[in-house]
């Protein structure tokens, strides 16, 4: 049964202080609503979007996060929170190691610069799928299905399926084709053809991210840091949420405490939210369960050697290096390495996936992402190793798997008739609204929505919240 709507939200507890859940309590704050507590568990605040520094004094991100925006509540949330000079600006340049070749991103707009018998497979499944386009596809398109129609077997075999087979840690046929959205970057045939004849044509800066920014000092981590600090004694960290008891409006932390609350707005990943529920009920908890994500090791290298590289990150869909994405991190901010001093240190940031469970020889890790990155000329062969920082993100991505809406349809809505309201990249279980910029425009909007009575406006236009049977 819902519970009976107050004619003001009461008690706000907010689960988790990453973006979603700090945006959340800024937003409460904005409206005049000074009645919530934020609980993180951690001793920091952040997220996923925080950072480290290690102890030879390199800061690390937890992956590769760089600053842009969809809306406007993100734009004026950095504005209020750095002075411009305290943002760094740059332009996207990024490549594909195929074959021993650096490939310009995206891969599939730059079939040119292949290996030439490569290139030709390529350029004639992908004629044959864009003349096959009007063949509509079932709205219950697996991936690997979409892939093939989208850009034929060529680019599939050489670098859609190996790639994302090395993100996700599972099969594009075991995926849903419903997130792409502008994930994926569409091809203009007329510009891929005249490129491959050496054609100079029109071309534009593909992607959402083709520019972007990042702090000066302290990473990614530096943004949420301070919003953190203007939130106050309000966020409570080490503070562990173990239970939720919806009969009785509490939320039982692991020092035993109980907090009331009126409404939760919770950032926790979903499955466990739904398991830690007391009320939940076996199909719910099912449905939740089924649910599927991916746990990344950050691998993090610096090198008493400065980058003699400029470009910002890499992708490598090959088996023979064991990660799918580099990030030439001290070419985002000096300050990512000690003493800001890039003449004498560079970083390099790793992201190797692997499916929850899998056990993991860090060591290892950290041997074979050096010698690959040694190997293919991003770090001079002589460089000294200064330091190896490893993060294991327990819960990196969520992966849109076949059966993801069936579950959300069903588990969502429950909890909402819980005064639960699941937001945030693990909250919602959607990749394709997962980004910093997304993260707070759900929490300004959720806060809206409490206070308010406003549409969530970044839900509505994804229909990313399912009711009932709608998917």
């Amino acid at each position: 049964m819902r519970k009976a709507q107050h004619p003001l939200p009461g008690r706000i507890v907010i689960l988790g202080a990453g973006p979603c859940g700090l945006a959340c309590a800024n937003e409460l704050d904005r409206l005049g609503h000074r009645n919530w507590t934020l609980l993180e568990a951690s001793p920091t605040v952040g997220g996923l979007a925080s950072s480290v520094v290690d102890r030879a004094g390199f800061t690390w991100d937890l992956g590769g996060h760089v600053v842009f925006s969809h809306f406007g509540e993100f734009d004026r949330l950095l504005g209020e929170l750095f002075a411009p000079h305290e943002l760094l600006h740059h332009d996207r340049s990024s490549y594909i190691r195929f074959r021993g070749h650096w490939v310009p991103y995206p891969f599939q707009q730059h079939l040119h610069c292949l290996p030439q018998a490569d290139a030709e497979a390529c350029l004639r499944s992908l004629t044959h799928a864009c003349q096959q386009r009007d063949q509509a596809l079932p709205t219950d398109t697996d991936f690997a299905t979409w892939l093939q129609a989208q850009y034929g077997s060529g680019l599939v075999e050489r670098f859609f399926a190996p790639y994302n087979t090395k993100v996700w840690a599972i099969s594009p046929e075991k995926m849903s084709a419903g997130w792409v959205s502008e994930r994926v970057a569409p091809v203009d045939l007329d510009e891929i053809l005249a490129a491959f004849y050496g054609v100079k044509a029109h071309t534009h800066r593909w992607g959402p991210n083709s520019t972007f920014a990042f702090p000066s000092a302290g990473g990614t981590g530096e943004i949420w840091r301070r919003l953190g600090a203007r939130l106050g004694n309000r966020i409570r960290t080490r503070a562990s949420a173990t239970s939720i008891d919806p009969g009785a409006c509490l939320v039982r932390l692991e020092s035993g405490e109980a907090v009331p609350y009126d409404q939760i707005v919770a950032t926790l990943p979903l499955d466990r939210l739904a398991t830690m529920t007391t009320t939940s009920p076996l199909d719910v908890r099912e449905a939740a369960h089924r649910l599927k994500h991916t746990t990344v090791a950050m691998v993090g290298l610096g090198y008493r050697a400065p980058s003699l590289d400029e470009r910002s990150w890499f992708y490598f869909p090959e088996d023979d290096v064991p990660f799918y994405r580099a990030t030439n991190f001290s070419k985002y901010a000096p300050a990512n390495v000690p003493g800001a001093d890039t003449t004498a240190f560079s970083s390099w940031m790793t992201e190797i996936s692997v499916m929850p469970g899998t056990r993991v020889n860090q060591r290892a890790l950290v041997k074979a992402a050096d010698a690959a990155l040694r190997r293919h000329r991003l770090v001079p062969g002589l460089a000294e190793l200064a330091t190896a920082h490893v993060e294991m993100i327990p819960y990196a991505y969520p992966i849109p798997t076949l059966d993801r809406d069936e579950a959300l349809a069903l588990t969502v809505p429950w909890l909402e008739d819980q005064a639960i309201y699941p937001r945030g990249r693990f909250g919602t279980w959607r990749y394709e609204i997962g980004n910093m910029d997304h993260a707070v425009k759900m929490g300004v909007d959720i806060a809206r929505r409490l206070v308010t009575g406003a549409t969530e406006e970044l839900l509505s236009s994804q229909d990313a919240v399912p009711a009932g049977s709608r998917s």
